[in-house]
């Protein structure tokens, strides 16, 4: 049985791995039109580059947690990455560095 990925899971994958983590895009908020919207061009993996807002991006940009068990998260291994996926009510992304 695996192991549950919370927060604090998510956590130390980025302490961890700090710049040699990847992100890639898959939907974010919209606010025209006031709902989640799937990302287009961007689905590849890109480097890691510093966020503004430690709290709620943990350092990276383009990630956003909202917090109070209001994440989901599961285990992600594919096309020579590992690392997690990561949904919530602003978008879904996904966390990640080379096999």
């Amino acid at each position: 049985m695996e192991k549950r990925v919370t927060i604090a899971t998510i956590k130390a994958f980025i302490r961890k791995h700090g710049d040699n983590i990847h992100i890639r895009y898959l939907s974010s908020f919209d606010g025209m039109t006031d709902c989640v919207q799937r990302v287009d061009g961007l689905r590849t993996f890109q480097p890691r580059r510093v966020g503004e807002h430690p709290s709620h991006d943990l350092g990276i940009a383009g990630a956003w947690f909202v917090g109070r068990s209001r994440d989901c998260f599961s285990p992600l291994t594919e096309d020579g990455f590992t690392g997690y996926h990561v949904y919530n009510c602003c978008g879904s992304f996904d966390l990640a560095v080379r096999q």
